[in-house]
């Protein structure tokens, strides 16, 4: 099997690192000082499961998807479209497409852009991030992936890439309702990361405080009503299961999102909290705690991206 990794950030440098130890032919597109320290020194890979270090084949341009029977899909949910667009003149016939970023609509973002055919679903667990380009630090859970078919069958081609991730060593799992999957962490880091952003606090002080914890609630119960209307198999009780995430969580865990706020990049916020802003606009459900998180984020966003 050959595999394609867009981009060496915390998530597709820790999967593919894994892909490239276990022997698998794995390329890496990305640029800039990443591109660079890579070709120089390997991917080096900081683990408190274990730190490692390959020398996979790395590129700048998308051409170097041609002939990968996987694409892992581990940049910014806010750069689907353009991952989508810059790839699509190179992908096979028989490639499959996975996309391992947060949000709720990536794989639908996708299908937009390249074949159905060739896109399935899927999601990420871990907590990592760019120590210095070239270098990943993974410092606390136990990373997990869970991918399958968005018409839900456990098809020949999931089984090949669930045989990959084995070899690899890393957990993961073939999903029969992977919308549902999808959803589940969509809702907890939906709830949790721009509200931590907001407050500049650790997962620990939020939970422990009584009137966060009943904001984050409060915000998963219109995640979960936005969804519903959709037609995702899931419901309030699943709003237990996020607390039940952030309460097992390290106490002093921040999420992605919340950390590219705080350093002033570009993050995830039109995908977070803004999805659900825009689409309970859109069916006709009132989401006030998200609007309040978003719109009161929306101008250091804006900084960030320079339009303001």
């Amino acid at each position: 099997m050959r595999i394609a990794v867009v981009g060496a950030g915390g998530v597709g440098g820790y999967y593919g690192g894994k892909l490239c130890e276990a022997g698998y032919e794995v390329v890496f597109l990305t640029r800039g000082k990443a591109l660079e320290a890579i070709r120089e020194n390997g991917l080096i890979v900081k683990s408190f499961l274990g730190d490692f270090t390959v020398h996979p084949e790395v590129s700048n341009h998308p051409d170097c998807v041609k002939g990968a029977d996987l694409v892992l899909l581990c940049t910014k949910s806010w750069q689907i479209e353009e991952v989508g667009e810059s790839i699509r003149p190179y992908l096979e016939e028989e490639s499959t497409v996975l996309p391992l970023q947060n949000g709720a609509d990536n794989a639908e973002r996708l299908m937009k852009i390249l074949p159905a055919k060739n896109v399935i679903g899927g999601l990420c667990k871990i907590v990592s991030k760019i120590e210095s380009p070239g270098v990943i630090n993974h410092f606390t859970f136990i990373p997990e992936v869970i991918f399958g078919e968005l018409r839900r069958d456990l098809s020949p081609r999931c089984q090949k890439i669930k045989t990959a991730f084995d070899k690899a060593g890393f957990k993961n799992r073939l999903s029969e309702n992977i919308q549902r999957d999808i959803w589940l962490k969509f809702l907890f880091i939906t709830s949790i990361s721009a509200l931590g952003a907001l407050t500049r606090s650790v997962l620990g002080v939020m939970r422990e405080d009584s009137f966060l914890r009943e904001k984050i609630t409060e915000t998963g119960a219109e995640i979960v009503r936005v969804g519903k209307k959709q037609g995702v198999d899931i419901d309030e009780k699943d709003i237990q299961l996020a607390l039940d995430m952030i309460d097992n969580g390290d106490y002093n865990t921040t999420m992605s999102l919340q950390r590219d706020m705080m350093e002033g990049r570009p993050s995830e916020l039109e995908n977070f909290n803004g999805y659900i802003v825009n689409k309970g606009d859109e069916l006709g459900i009132e989401t006030p705690v998200n609007d309040f998180i978003f719109y009161s984020l929306l101008p250091m966003e804006k900084r960030a991206r320079g339009l303001s």
